[in-house]
């Protein structure tokens, strides 16, 4: 089983390493209560095709990655409303951890440098990389993510109510069911749902691991960051971020809002997209993010800073 202790944070982490060795690095970072098996084998496959060295990992306290037992998660009205009045409220990590965490596992492969990518919470938390590691990234990709501002429009109903609604049991039927109605309704109304095909992959994750008392936590460190606009001012990385335009969980103006806070950023949004990767879009994602790595490989990336 590949797993390291981070040398920084001393988490450990459960990841895979796909293509050269000898080939740039892309790090995939997923978003709330995802495994990294939500980016599908066939982007990863795609990807390794252009002459990249991609490697994937389950954050902390989901997959099989290291559990944070035991830590409690301030309660989320609570939370948010200590936020809005300027308190601090107590989580168990934050998202700079999580950052961290990526950061410490490139350490402990000997990677130097790498073009990292994210998607929805995982857009934050490469955010953050760019931040406070900027030196260790040749490009960043955001993707289905936003600043955190508060003023930025919420999520709809339905999407939020089926990703945070309690689970009726733990009974691999009822997970499936979960599964699928979180998919449903944060999917993407452009392209096909195939029940099935969902089906069979929620089962092959629920099979994997099942580990709820890891999302509160990883949604405390969420809200405990906050709006990042003003950190992200600063920011010098070469930045794609990627939306759909048909969104539901995160707005499209969470993207439009990214690119706009990141210096030079290059905003590509594509309708029909939900806050998913369905397969008729593996192609076109993965084309945009070879084309910015690409853009901004080592030797170009070098140059610059020079």
């Amino acid at each position: 089983m590949p797993t390291v202790i981070t040398p920084n944070t001393g988490i450990e982490l459960f990841y895979e390493d796909h293509g050269d060795p000898s080939n740039e690095v892309i790090l995939l970072v997923m978003g709330l209560g995802a495994q990294l098996t939500l980016w599908p084998d066939a982007l990863v496959e795609t990807l390794v095709g252009e002459g990249f060295r991609v490697i994937r990992y389950d954050n902390r306290d989901i997959g099989l990655s290291q559990k944070m037992e035991g830590a409690r998660a301030p309660g989320l009205a609570v939370q948010v409303l200590r936020k809005k009045i300027g308190w601090p409220a107590r989580v168990p990590y934050t998202l700079k951890d999580m950052a961290d965490d990526g950061i410490g596992l490139l350490d402990a492969l000997g990677i130097d440098r790498a073009h990292v990518v994210g998607a929805s919470m995982g857009g934050m938390i490469v955010q953050l990389m760019a931040v406070h590691h900027a030196e260790r990234l040749l490009s960043m990709t955001s993707i289905m993510s936003t600043t955190g501002s508060g003023k930025l429009p919420q999520a709809e109903k339905h999407a939020m109510d089926a990703l945070t609604a309690p689970l009726k049991s733990l009974d691999e039927e009822s997970l499936v069911a979960h599964g699928l109605n979180v998919a449903k309704n944060i999917g993407s109304p452009g392209f096909p749902f195939d029940p099935q095909a969902q089906r069979e992959k929620v089962l092959r994750n629920v099979r994997r691991s099942v580990y709820p008392a890891g999302m509160p936590r990883q949604l405390a460190a969420i809200i405990d960051d906050g709006d990042r606009t003003s950190r992200l001012a600063d920011v010098r990385v070469p930045t794609l971020v990627l939306h759909g335009e048909d969104d539901p969980l995160v707005k499209l103006a969470g993207g439009e809002a990214t690119a706009a806070a990141i210096p030079g950023a290059r905003l590509v949004t594509i309708p029909g997209w939900g806050h998913d990767i369905p397969d008729a879009l593996i192609g076109q994602v993965a084309g945009e993010i070879v084309s910015h790595a690409r853009d901004n490989a080592g030797t170009h990336a070098e140059a610059q800073t020079a």
